[in-house]
């Protein structure tokens, strides 16, 4: 068993399981870091959180630890080993036993299976049998004042029976107990067996610590700050009615949050992880997240220099560092501590500025800041400086840092600010108007520059195509006079290659006949040169022989024929 230590009058408890003493930081003490952490807690250190030694109230009395007669923890040998123990001690102090007596048959009577408890009531105290078998209905001696109550798992989280009560619970679960004096304390990871002789041990609740009830809600930002859990008990008051008190609060905190504790004027700081509360001096102050947070805000109505209204709607962007510094100054939001600052530094900004000043200057943002040209650009500029650098040191005495501000937007109201709303539209209408004017000059000249354009561009595409012409001419002219050339050549080779293969077939024929020496043969070859000259030149043509006799015989011929054809003609 473990426990959380407390004053004498205060309770917070724990059996079996963790305690949960936590690191935080004292208001009355001096401030430093804090680099360890116990190693008996579930939760984790926030970051750059500052601690003291630790109050009283994280101190917390044990009183599961007292000196209780009929309490066994349960080890690991079990629960039925717990309820032999608790059955020795009471019958080492004279009283009845808690283990019945009863052997098991196998054939008939009241089942008792592996795994479970069989409960009979004895005259108004409880009888416990621990073994599994059958339980028959006789003699009657054995069941004379007895009434069977049925079975309970030895797996149960929780039996109560007749004064007998017995818990236990899983890694995850935690048990709450009241003790016959009402005394509260509470079951983790493991559990007991008890048998209450004046008064009972109530099971008030079980606990799942990771799924709580309640969700915690920002109220300002919507974020989920953790869980908790109310652990009521009813009790009798004088008048015979009941009611309901908070007897214990669970808190499941998240990574990265925490949570502020008061007794008194007393705070403690409480990590992330999972805790519990059984201490009624000590109250839960609040939930917060130590990341980061944005949020658009309305401002109430600030006068400018010339006493027109406006409203302001500006961005924050911050993130708290020391929660303890907010609670002490009495915020229970970061919210709530930089709405009313930021009210009053932009006040005294406003204050400084023309209506005219604001109408131009349309935020205050670092995003749109004027280019310097405007007289009151830097002006402006200054003064978002001065709001930065007050409002991030004011932040700091709450423990936040304040990361980004910035004016979104403004609202003119009453009626001077109507009046100058119209002087100011008609300026801007004819601001409006002449830029228009403007723009449509400039839209022309550019339409004609882009006319001209596409015909200087279109010039170019005839030149390039006609330039594109001539030179196809160009190259199918040059294409064919090669043709040709080329043609002519090769018909010339052609004629040369075919007269010499003539010549040389000539030649090879003449070879031939010269080597043919039979006399025969060789007329035989005259006459077959005849036949086929007559075929070429047909059987009606007449031969003249061109030389001998025959030759000057024609030509005596010819002369004569002549001389006669001219004598003719003379006459």
């Amino acid at each position: 068993m473990s426990s959380r230590l407390n004053d004498e009058e205060d309770a917070d408890t724990v059996v079996g399981g963790s305690s949960y003493p936590v690191k935080h930081k004292g208001l009355k003490k001096s401030d430093r870091i804090d680099e360890s952490y116990d190693s008996y807690s579930t939760g984790t250190h926030p970051r750059k959180l500052e601690r003291a030694s630790l109050h009283d109230f994280s101190k917390t009395a044990d009183y599961a630890l007292e000196e209780r007669p009929f309490v066994v923890p349960i080890a690991k040998d079990g629960i039925i080993a717990a309820l032999e123990r608790i059955d020795r001690q009471l019958r080492d102090s004279g009283r009845t036993g808690l283990l019945s007596n009863k052997v098991p048959v196998s054939w008939t009577g009241r089942e008792v299976s592996p795994g479970f408890l069989g409960l009979i009531n004895h005259g108004g105290l409880p009888k416990i049998l621990t073994k599994p078998g059958r339980y028959p209905g006789f003699p009657l001696r054995n069941w004379w004042a007895r009434q069977w109550c049925g079975t309970k798992g030895l797996s149960d989280t929780a039996i109560q029976f007749q004064g007998l009560t017995v818990v236990q619970v899983s890694q995850n679960q935690a048990a709450v107990i009241s003790d016959p004096q009402n005394r509260i304390f509470v079951v983790k990871n493991s559990g007991f067996v008890a048998y209450a002789i004046d008064g009972t041990y109530d099971v008030l609740a079980i606990v799942d610590q990771t799924h709580l009830s309640t969700s915690i809600k920002d109220p300002v930002t919507g974020a989920i700050l953790g869980s908790i859990a109310e652990i009521k008990m009813r009790s009798h008051i004088a008048s015979g009615k009941e009611q309901e008190y908070v007897v214990a609060l669970f808190l499941n905190i998240p990574a990265n949050n925490c949570a502020i504790l008061q007794r008194g004027d007393d705070l403690e700081l409480l990590p992330a992880g999972q805790h519990y509360i059984t201490n009624p001096n000590v109250t839960l102050r609040g939930l917060f997240t130590l990341g980061e947070n944005q949020l658009e805000m309305p401002t109430k109505d600030i006068f400018t220099r010339d006493q027109v209204p406006v409203g302001l709607r500006i961005y924050l962007k911050w993130q708290l560092m020391e929660p303890l510094k907010l609670t002490t100054h009495g915020y229970n939001t970061p919210y709530d501590a930089l709405r009313d600052k930021t009210q009053s530094i932009l006040t005294q900004i406003v204050a400084h500025l023309d209506y005219s000043t604001m109408v131009k200057q349309r935020s205050l943002g670092p995003d749109n800041l004027e280019d310097g040209t405007d007289p009151s650009s830097a002006f402006l500029d200054a003064l978002r400086t001065r709001a930065m650098d007050e409002m991030h040191e004011a932040a700091l005495e709450y423990g936040i840092i304040l990361k980004d501000l910035a004016v979104i937007d403004r609202q003119f109201k009453g009626e001077i600010a109507s009046t100058m709303d119209k002087l100011t539209t008609r300026a801007l209408q004819a601001q409006v108007e002449a830029a228009n004017v403007d723009r449509e000059n400039s839209n022309k000249v550019k339409q004609e520059e882009g006319a001209l354009a596409v015909a200087r561009i279109k010039a170019q595409s005839r030149n390039a195509q006609a330039d594109s012409e001539a030179y196809s001419v160009i190259a199918a002219a040059k294409a064919q006079a090669e043709r040709t050339k080329i043609e002519a050549l090769a018909e010339a080779e052609a004629i040369r290659l075919t007269a010499e293969a003539d010549a040389q077939a000539v030649s090879i024929r003449a070879a031939a006949d010269a080597k043919v020496t039979d006399q025969f043969a060789r007329g035989m070859e005259m006459r077959r040169v005849e036949v086929t000259r007559v075929q070429a030149f047909g059987n009606k043509t007449v031969f003249v022989p061109t030389d001998g006799t025959g030759v000057q015989m024609g030509n005596a011929m010819a002369v004569g024929m002549a001389a006669g054809m001219a004598n003719g003609h003379e006459a």
